[in-house]
């Protein structure tokens, strides 16, 4: 049983009654089980999905409850606002609220757009979308017109104190590329997307923290020259917060194969230094937490020349057994790792959730570390089947999600 929020990591048993955790490790004098699971692996608390800020053409258009189906390791999302329509009404927000409640769909919570309709001009009414339920502003990968905007747009934010998800990316210097700008890009011929696209908007961001109070979690680094940014912003103690995508602490430019798009997304696979960096700054919580970047594609969406495809992969059934790889390798510890997919973005959110505590929502992932199986069309569960892991042996697989105190995976 790991809880890294009590830093607990022991064997032993929880006792759940009326949808809470009612003890841990004996059971209570009259506790009479009406089911038991035989739960001879790793328990932990549930695992948060950051939902993706991009509007792709070429997106699967799932149900809720489809997705339920297709992501067992997930109990809690964190909704974007770039759903159609656009998350700027609180009436939008109520529908899927509603929606995900007739589903009995994993805890969500809505994220609202920063500007209206995304245009990156108007400001929304973030007071009404957080009397609504959303926890959180942001444009996706939505450009903002201009610095002016922004900042008015993070005063804003802190009058109410919302967080502002960011992905930063300078649209002019990325300017349609598709790869990092690098020796791969140069071979193969593809328009390249330089560091200095993220870290100038990075940077530019930063100043605005020191000037508005605003606090920001910026989302999706991808580079060395981010982390040092971060660094100092942490140490001049902002209200900053960091993630990155799980498969950038495993891919790399030089993992691209010719013309294979199931290695395009933004932002791009960068160097191994980029790599490294990044791990080292998730083991030493510059970056505090790991998100899956889950975006499942039709087949046609990843056809056709490579910068003319979508960006994304389909990742939600890779997320566990790649942090246990990086466990296996010796570059996390596995409460870490448990911790970065749960706990620490519940505390970036400020949702009391994700630990195993007595009084705590019975919200528990249990996962078996040791159980091998191959991504192929029998074991493959999302719609959306791009992913550069296919027929790749995984090891780590979810044997359980238990919602609330009811079993919804097993």
């Amino acid at each position: 049983m790991i809880d890294p929020v009590n830093a607990v990591d022991k064997q032993g048993g929880l006792y759940i009654h009326n949808r809470k955790i009612i003890a841990v490790g004996n059971a209570p004098d009259d506790f009479v089980a009406d089911k038991r699971i035989n739960a001879r692996a790793v328990v932990g608390p549930g695992v948060f999905r950051r939902n993706p800020s991009r509007g792709n053409r070429g997106r699967i258009k799932t149900s809720i409850q489809s997705e339920t189906n297709a992501a067992p390791v997930r109990l809690y999302r964190l909704w974007a606002a770039n759903t159609n329509p656009v998350f700027d009404t609180p009436a939008v927000v109520e529908l899927i609220k509603d929606k995900a409640e007739q589903c009995a769909y994993a805890h969500i919570y809505p994220v609202a757009a920063l500007t209206q309709k995304l245009a990156g001009k108007e400001l929304s009414s973030m007071y009404a979308l957080k009397q609504a339920g959303c926890i959180a502003v942001s444009n996706g990968q939505a450009a903002i017109e201009n610095l002016l905007v922004l900042r008015r747009a993070m005063e804003y934010a802190a009058t109410h104190d919302l967080l502002f998800i960011y992905s930063p990316q300078e649209q002019a210097l990325s300017n349609q590329g598709c790869a990092h700008e690098g020796a791969m890009a140069s071979r193969y011929g593809l328009p390249g997307i330089p560091v200095a696209a993220e870290t100038i908007a990075l940077m530019q961001c930063i100043e605005l923290i020191e000037q508005t109070g605003c606090r920001v979690h910026f989302q999706g680094l991808s580079s060395a020259r981010s982390v040092d940014l971060i660094v100092k912003a942490k140490q001049l103690q902002l209200p900053v917060s960091a993630d990155v995508a799980m498969h950038q602490l495993h891919l790399t430019e030089q993992d691209m194969l010719p013309y294979d798009s199931h290695y395009h997304v933004l932002p791009p696979l960068r160097s191994e230094q980029d790599k490294d960096a990044l791990i080292a700054a998730v083991r030493n919580n510059t970056i505090n937490s790991i998100c899956s970047d889950h975006q499942p594609h039709d087949i046609d969406a990843k056809l056709g020349a490579f910068p003319e495809t979508e960006p994304g992969m389909s990742s939600l059934e890779t997320v566990l057994p790649l942090m246990l790889r990086l466990v296996k390798q010796g570059k996390l510890e596995l409460a870490q790792g448990i911790a970065k997919l749960s706990s620490e973005p519940a505390k970036i959110l400020g949702i009391n959730s994700a630990a195993l505590a007595v009084g705590d929502v019975a919200d528990i992932c249990i996962f078996d570390p040791e159980k091998q199986w191959q991504i192929n069309a029998e074991t493959w569960q999302s719609q959306g089947h791009n992913t550069p892991y296919w027929q790749e042996d995984m090891l780590g697989k979810v044997t359980h999600t238990i919602q609330a105190g009811k079993i919804i995976y097993s």
